[in-house]
């Protein structure tokens, strides 16, 4: 009989919000331990170990090296050129972490008793994972089992566990048996492709021996030539143990050591466990294997297991120090936001050899393989908190680059070099090439993630030595599947690729593709006139070397220039690619709630024939090149590919999140945030039992720093702008740039910043040149917003803004709803309010009685128009706003054009007959315009309208869709109300009653315009 269910649990959104520093689960559920296994896992980027139950034998738990990995040959019924000949596929090594149990001769199952008390617990301060089980046994013993693990940030090979067991009311003999299993196999794949593979052959155990000392298991795989060797060493701690015996086991070896327990004593046992390997085909022999796993086991034996747990305390300070991770008000995400960091950080390779794989090292999905979220998601968290991390991912692809050569062959490229789209040894190793080789945009990733770094170290010596190579030799191939097309006038484009999202494949044109390999030519041209100026020699050298001509160069810059990138003209909006926007949307039946993946549901082909993004494309081109994009199209793209996203990939919520906080959508940067944030903890996809999502991870970090922070790189120059959520207090993070180190506080204020480390860093914070000295903060509050631009005009909405006639509208609106038998209350008005006439009727028809063909709507329209003009045929200059005809005034005086942005077609009118039409240069009102706030549209036409660009105006406006909708055309906005209600607007003002523009304008001759700190006059 299970009894687990008697033990304390907790459902998993409850876990552990209390401290930002540990993540706890009490959950008992045996179908929750494989995802608990993933969260609870250890690595140091070499070496990964599940976080199951010493005592416990769990099908998944599992330990992996990031270089134990077996090659199996990918079989094809129809084989054709290029196709990639094997797969790389981490597999299992000899798992270590067993320590059963026997109290007398009863082996002690957890299953068969009752859990009293059970908790998993990872420290992030230290790394390391303990949990506690108090548990009685069907005869009565009651016992509290304690482990505690650690695997060392700083020795890449040792495992060090430490085991503990008490007894409440037992008294009797027990038994440890410590073992070093090799049962584990590789996970077959069923059916989601994501989860495992078929692999032909695996580890082998090809000598064993256990001793009183030592015991040990060596391996080797079939065909990719790895050896591995795993051995243990045990410390009895207060001689409470003796060793018993030592034996091979049918899968494995083990010691066995017994001792006594009566109530109120305890048995501690300490285990060290040491992992050595060869590279592929190594020449290192058994012996020397052996020695250095004893080396390793000696040196923890000597240091004990609270020296190894006080210098993995000491690694980790480092790391948080450059986070500088801090919530007011909000201590689960801060904690999420740490443990996320902790997992990506832990997971990273530190050796060159390897990279971050898309599960690190928590599991086996995606067969342990390295791809492009690796330079794009996770490389710029580490830049920020860890560069060493970061760079030594860079050398693993620089250490590849041959066989980034040898790919690039196989698809036909007589030069250059091709990134392998997955990878462990860095061959391709997808068999499916229309979503694998055709990826041709990993180039470009591994190429803005050198510039990205370089810009964030300043290691110049790393783009000499081994960056210029990668980006000269990646580079090139652009220029093989792109040419200048005579019928795009000229332009570079690009065929027959396929972009980030994978349910569109085989294209001419995406966007993302073009845009990044765009940014890469630049810095592949620009980096070789560098090097061309600053090491000559060196340059002459590799261009020697790989046959670089200064043609090439020059093509290079060409392309660059001359690169497609298509703007729809009906959308306004960048196309995905050639053909997406032409094809039909999914329907909405195959894309509901609770919907597997498309992937797992529908034949890839019907999944292309659709207009729907499995993840971020087009928008991810804007959150890494949209330098220059304004802010209005930005948002404009954004609405539109939100409404075609799946968000099937975790990839995809933070790149939204990110974009959505830019272009000013706050709620919904919020909402795509919790997403990638929580996506683990919370198992939003379902599959964290496979391992933990490293990118989304990583992402959330991004949604962090580059969402709510503003964090940009352009043109190698820091910038921030940051942002408060509204559910934070207040909230801080740092950023490592080039030697020194910027923390970065916001609250309700504004931001300070402080150097606390280096000398000085220079940045823009929201278009403004700062340099902060170290012991020299420099504050900025939110409402002392730098304009991009003179100031030149003040274009205002019209209802609550100039004139209250959101009570007409909202009798007229009432009294149609009665007349058609609809509900009307104040949430349907609050909603109608800052919105155009259809829109506003589609949202009273939502709870109509029945519904209404396109005639009968237009009939409705001008019925309510009739019954608010009616109305307004009264009004006078009495029903103006207090201020508002002396804000308008001001404005006038101080030479700047005015204009307005009215979603009422009624707004000339109405303008009228309040008396203040001539003050008012361009008119737009919802008959000028096809969409209605909070697209930018209104205000850009009106900016337009005004001759004057968007980023020299103020808007003005009384909804929080307004404000959306001024942001998003790259304004600054003011707001007529409430802080609470217009929360995202830079200065929130009573009524125009409390505007002067002269408090908004330092210069009205010229001078960059500020906007003046009006905390004094905020509602």
């Amino acid at each position: 009989m299970d009894h687990r269910e008697t033990a304390q649990a907790l459902p998993p959104s409850d876990r552990a919000r209390h401290d930002p520093w540990v993540v706890t689960s009490r959950r008992v559920d045996p179908a929750c331990f494989a995802q608990d296994e993933s969260l609870f896992a250890l690595s140091n980027g070499a070496l990964g170990v599940r976080g199951g139950l010493e005592e416990d034998d769990s099908p998944s738990q599992g330990c992996f090296l990031a270089g134990a990995w077996e090659r199996t040959p990918i079989e094809y019924h129809e084989r054709f050129p290029g196709f990639a000949a094997h797969t790389d596929t981490r597999i299992p090594v000899a798992d270590a972490t067993r320590i059963h149990l026997r109290l007398g001769d009863t082996p002690v199952r957890l299953g068969e008793g009752e859990w009293q008390y059970f908790e998993r617990a990872l420290d992030l301060r230290s790394g390391c994972y303990r949990r506690q089980l108090g548990w009685r046994s069907p005869e009565g013993a009651t016992l509290l089992i304690e482990a505690e693990r650690i695997v060392s940030l700083d020795r890449p090979a040792l495992l060090a566990i430490r085991f503990r067991v008490h007894s409440i009311d037992y008294t009797g003999p027990v038994t440890l048996e410590s073992s070093i299993s090799t049962a584990r196999n590789a996970t077959e794949q069923g059916d989601d492709p994501r989860i495992g593979t078929r692999v032909d052959g695996g580890l082998a155990t090809i000598d064993a021996a256990a001793g009183e000392s030592t015991s040990h298991v060596l391996q080797c795989t079939a065909h990719s030539d790895i050896r591995v060797a795993c051995m243990q060493q045990h410390a009895v701690v207060n001689d409470s143990l003796r060793f018993r015996l030592a034996n091979l086991a049918p899968h494995g070896v083990m010691q066995v050591f017994e001792g006594k327990l009566s109530p109120g004593r305890s048995v501690v046992l300490e285990k060290y466990v040491a992992y050595a390997w060869t590279q592929p085909g190594g020449t290192d022999t058994d012996a020397e294997l052996l020695a250095r796993t004893a080396h390793e086991l000696a040196n923890a034996h000597a240091l004990g297991h609270g020296a190894l747990l006080t210098r993995q305390t000491s690694m980790l300070a480092q790391l948080w120090q450059n986070a500088d991770l801090a919530i007011d008000g909000d201590d689960a995400t801060e904690q999420a936001l740490r443990f996320n960091l902790f997992h990506v950080f832990q997971s990273s390779s530190r050796d060159g050899l390897g990279s971050t794989a898309a599960k690190g090292l928590t599991g086996e999905g995606y067969e342990g393989h390295y791809f492009w979220d690796a330079e794009v998601f996770m490389l710029p968290a580490m830049v920020a908190v860890a560069p060493h991390v970061a760079r030594s991912m860079l050398m693993y692809r620089h250490g590849t680059l041959e066989r980034a050569r040898a790919h690039a062959r196989e698809l036909n490229h007589a030069r250059g070099a091709l990134y392998a789209w997955r990878t462990i040894s860095g061959d391709e190793c997808s068999a499916y090439f229309p979503s694998g080789s055709a990826q041709y945009h990993i180039n470009a990733a591994v190429a803005w993630a050198i510039r990205h770094y370089v810009d964030g170290t300043g290691d110049e010596a790393f783009l000499r030595d081994a960056g210029a190579e990668m980006l000269f030799e990646t580079a090139r191939v652009w220029l093989d599947i792109g040419h200048f097309n005579p019928r795009r006038d000229g332009a570079f484009c690009i065929h027959g690729v396929t972009g980030p999202d994978e349910y569109t494949a085989l294209v001419d044109n995406n966007h993302y593709t073009n845009r990044m390999a765009q940014r890469h030519l630049r810095d592949a041209a620009a980096v070789a006139h560098w090097l061309q100026d600053t090491a000559p020699a060196l340059y002459a050298e590799l261009s020697r070397r790989i046959g670089l001509e200064p043609f090439e160069i020059m093509q290079w810059q060409r392309a660059a220039e001359q690169m497609y990138l298509a703007e729809d003209a009906q959308l306004r909006i960048f196309p995905q690619d050639d053909t997406f926007l032409d094809k039909p949307r999914m329907p909405a039946r195959s894309t509901g709630e609770g919907k597997r993946p498309l992937l797992l549901e529908l034949h890839p082909l019907t999944i292309y024939r659709h207009q729907v993004c499995k993840q971020a494309d087009a928008m991810l081109a804007l959150m890494l090149a949209g330098d220059g994009v304004p802010v209005a199209a930005k948002r404009r793209n954004f609405d539109y590919y939100e409404g075609v996203t799946v968000h099937d990939s975790t990839l995809s919520a933070s790149t939204f999140s990110v974009m959505a906080a830019e272009v000013g959508a706050m709620e919904k940067a919020w909402h795509y945030f919790q997403d990638t944030l929580r996506v683990d903890l919370d198992d939003l996809h379902g599959n964290a039992a496979h391992g933990l999502h490293m990118a989304a991870m990583a992402g959330s970090w991004l949604s962090l720093a580059w969402g709510y922070g503003g964090m940009r790189v352009v043109d190698g120059e820091l910038s921030l702008h940051p942002q408060l959520p509204g559910a934070w207090r207040s909230y801080r993070f740092g950023i490592s740039w080039r030697g020194a180190h910027l923390r970065v506080d916001v609250d309700a204020n504004g931001v300070r910043y402080t150097v606390t480390r280096g000398d000085q860093v220079t940045f823009r914070h929201a278009g403004e040149a700062l340099r902060v000295r170290n012991g020299e903060p420099v504050s900025r509050t939110h409402r002392h917003q730098v304009m991009k631009a003179p100031l030149q005009a003040v274009i205002f909405d019209l209802d609550g803004v100039i004139a209250d006639t959101a009570v007409v509208h909202r009798a007229a609106w009432e009294r149609l709803a009665r007349e058609i038998g609809a509900p009307f209350d104040e949430d349907i008005a609050a909603r109608m309010k800052g919105v155009d006439r259809r829109g506003s009727l589609d949202i009273l028809l939502e709870r109509a009685p029945r519904a209404y063909g396109e005639q009968e709507k237009c009939e409705l329209e001008a019925r309510k128009n009739g019954y608010y003009v009616e109305r307004i045929e009264s009004f006078g200059p009495d029903q103006l706003l207090p201020g508002a005809r002396d804000a308008v005034e001001s404005v006038r005086a101080a030479g700047l054009r005015i204009g307005l942005a009215s979603a009422s077609r009624n707004a000339p009118l109405l303008l009228e007959r309040l008396g203040i039409a001539p003050l008012f240069d361009y008119i737009v009102d919802a008959a000028r315009i096809e969409r209605s706030k909070p697209d930018p549209e209104i205000f850009l036409a009106a900016a337009a309208g005004l001759g004057v660009p968007p980023e020299a105006c103020l808007g003005v406006e009384d909804a929080a869709a307004g404000v959306d909708s001024i942001h998003a055309a790259g304004m600054v906005a003011i707001g007529m109300g409430r802080r609470e209600d217009l929360g995202e607007a830079d200065i929130v003002l009573p009524g125009l009653i409390a505007l002067r523009i002269a408090d908004f304008v330092d210069n009205k001759n010229g001078a960059t315009a500020r906007v003046a700190d009006a905390t004094n006059i905020n509602a």
